[in-house]
């Protein structure tokens, strides 16, 4: 059987499709129990009075859907408006058919009509299909910078 995609901007009736590819991904990434992340809080996060994320969802008229984009604007004190890749989620079953590199080109559209400067994001250092696919397109992979975080339990008791 052959899967029929296609891409389009991510809606609100989206999210718990969206929500269950997210969780998806937290057992793929090994990290099963951390996503806190809820329907709700995305339903306020990407549609409430300030919209904070927007996505791509890629889907078939026969599963619904099967792969997600999500990003959002940040700042770069150096180069201005950037837009951050935050995660690209293709369902186990459809990966390797083309479907994450459909969103991505869909993001890397968005970027351009919406004249961002820079384009960011982040990959598993083990997450060899990824990196074969960011080389393939010629991205720079930056080995320099080292990610920093807080937990939400550390920003409390910051």
């Amino acid at each position: 059987m052959s899967l029929t995609i296609s891409v389009r901007r991510g809606t609100e009736a989206d999210l718990p499709g969206v929500h269950a590819l997210i969780v998806e991904l937290a057992v793929y990434e090994k990290a099963p129990n951390e996503v806190s992340n809820t329907i709700e809080d995305m339903r306020r996060d990407g549609f409430g009075e300030k919209p904070i994320f927007e996505f791509f969802v890629a889907e078939s008229p026969e599963e619904g859907i099967v792969g997600i984009a999500l990003y959002y604007t940040a700042y770069s004190t150096w180069k201005g408006k950037m837009l951050f890749l935050e995660d690209i989620v293709v369902t186990e079953r459809h990966r390797r058919k083309g479907i994450g590199r459909l969103l991505f080109n869909q993001v890397v559209k968005a970027a351009k009509e919406e004249d961002y400067k820079r384009m960011k994001w982040q990959v598993l250092d083990w997450n060899e299909p990824a990196i074969n696919f960011y080389r393939s397109i010629g991205a720079n992979l930056d080995g320099e910078w080292i990610n920093c975080n807080l937990t939400a339990e550390q920003l409390r008791r910051f």
